[in-house]
């Protein structure tokens, strides 16, 4: 079943910089919040071959040398 949360006292520059996101994911402030609670709720399951594949997909890689620039990015941005 699911259920209510809420986030009380959320600082202005915050709110602000989640409504920028929310905006350029094409999500409503609710719908960003619950993708980013998603995914780290993920985070602790092991990624599968299938998931990777379909990430890949969906960021529409068409060449190694583009993947691995993400790559790159990613494990540089840690």
């Amino acid at each position: 079943m699911p259920v209510n949360l809420s986030i009380k006292n959320a600082p202005d520059h915050v709110v602000e910089r989640l409504r920028r996101r929310a905006e350029r994911h094409h999500r409503s402030l609710q719908g960003e919040l619950l993708a980013i609670i998603e995914a780290a709720a993920r985070e602790d399951e092991p990624t599968t071959p299938a998931d990777v594949l379909a990430e890949v997909r969906r960021l529409g890689l068409q060449t190694p040398s583009e993947a691995a620039a993400l790559i790159r990015a990613d494990r540089d941005g840690r």
